[in-house]
């Protein structure tokens, strides 16, 4: 059997694709090959694709295409939510070898080996229905942060998106295998966790239990020092999550909630579960008890039927609301979903006019919160990056600090003093508190 030195890796998308490149690279290394990022002089290159826009599918389609330009002796392996949809169209790229679906995702190492070194343009295929496995992930490249998945599938089927159709189902296993993952990466020296999933405000589904359960039982884990919850539902986001939060050490202020549309109307057109009312709700909830909070929202511009109004009501709503950071999304159209039938298209010069003013709006946000934190003290874990002579980290409310560089200081969380806004990279220059 012929066997490979090299593999590399490309993840397109989420931090959920994130922790699964990380597994299966993990994989790869216990059997003895080097694993790398990219496709540089590699023997194996596996591509984790993404598919949450026409762009995403594209950026894969070129990196497919680069990758056996650069380097045609490379067997080239495809997975991940691209995949899982169009598993044919990729697989009739030239120089793809093996397309494999979500639910063979954790088959990957031995569906490689069982090549051995023939191409053969294959692909596995699984209709969303049958899409019932997990494959249990965590990240393990980054010495101080670690992306755990805690539940995996959706089962709201909102208007504009394939996510549903990519990942199955909502499922996950139970909290009873999930703590010994985080005692691992505690295990291993890293002293944040960030949790995440296609829709973990749903955990539970298949076992049970709930998200404020699963929190409640990782909050007691020895050895992990910070929490973060990567994106929750806001009809998810319950006052006992809130007060948890509020109350633990560990998880940190930092929330990211998806509201997609500040205008009702818009949000009843997308199928969301819950009204510009409720997600007020939360959002003045989260600040009554942690005044500091981080909180992004997505939002998307330009979906059919939104008039200059519903846009005008989006701007005004977000404004008051005050996050800390906006995540902009242009509508783009999934074949398959049912908002591609939907009237009343939005032009792209449009959505482009829009999205701008939002970004706009974001910059204004964002600095806004940091210069509420200028000559405070906050705690800081400190990254092993370094650049100009500085190294980097983040408070528990997710304020961007550097500091003069000191290896000293690395996977340390250490007490600064937030001395000035650097407003250009949106960062706080600090120094170590006496």
């Amino acid at each position: 059997m012929q066997t490979f030195g090299k593999v590399g890796f490309y993840t397109l998308g989420c931090k959920l694709n994130f922790s699964e490149s990380s597994t299966l690279a993990r994989r790869f290394r216990e059997e003895g090959y080097e694993v790398t990022e990219g496709w540089k002089d590699v023997d194996i290159c596996v591509i984790n694709s993404c598919s949450v826009t026409e762009h995403a599918d594209k950026k894969c389609r070129n990196i497919v295409r680069r990758i056996h330009r650069e380097n045609p002796r490379a067997l080239i392996v495809v997975t991940g939510c691209y995949a899982q949809l169009k598993p044919a169209e990729i697989a009739a790229i030239e120089g793809v070898d093996l397309v494999l679906s979500n639910n063979d995702k954790s088959e990957l190492f031995d569906k490689v080996v069982a090549l051995d070194g023939v191409r053969k343009g294959a692909f596995t295929s699984c209709a969303t229905e049958n899409l019932t496995r997990y494959f249990p992930a965590y990240s393990s490249g980054d010495r101080t942060r670690s992306f755990l998945k805690v539940q995996d599938g959706c089962d709201y089927k909102c208007a504009y998106c394939t996510i549903h159709y990519a990942r199955g189902a909502s499922r996950n296993i139970p909290i009873a295998e999930l703590v010994p993952l985080a005692e691992k990466i505690a295990e291993g020296g890293q002293r944040e966790i960030v949790l995440t999933g296609v829709n973990i405000g749903d955990f539970g589904k298949t076992t049970g239990e709930s998200f404020a359960d699963l929190i409640g039982e990782l909050d007691k884990v020895g050895g992990i020092d910070r929490y973060r919850i990567s994106s929750i539902e806001p009809n998810l986001l319950t006052d006992e999550v809130i007060e948890f939060c509020s109350k633990s050490e560990k998880f940190q202020p930092h929330f990211h909630i998806p509201i997609q549309s500040g205008s009702d109307k818009i949000l009843g057109l997308m199928r969301r579960r819950y009204t510009t009312a409720r997600f007020a709700d939360r959002i003045e909830r989260l600040k009554a008890l942690m005044p500091d909070v981080f909180i992004g929202i997505d939002v998307i511009v330009g979906f059919p039927g939104e008039t200059d109004d519903d846009f005008n009501d989006t701007y005004e709503f977000l404004k008051r609301m005050e996050p800390a950071y906006l995540h902009i999304f242009p509508f783009s159209e999934r074949a398959g979903t049912p908002a591609v039938t939907f009237p009343n298209k939005v032009k792209d010069s449009v959505k482009t006019e829009r999205a701008a003013k939002l970004d706009a709006l974001c910059k204004e946000l964002h600095l806004g919160f940091y210069r509420r934190f200028v000559g405070a003290e906050a705690d800081v874990l400190f990254e092993g990056r370094a650049r100009n002579g500085y190294m980097y980290g983040y408070t528990g409310n997710y304020i961007k600090v550097r500091t003069k560089y000191n290896a000293a200081l690395i996977n340390e969380i250490c007490r600064v003093k937030l001395l000035e806004l650097d407003a250009n990279n949106c960062e706080m220059l600090a120094e170590i508190a006496d």
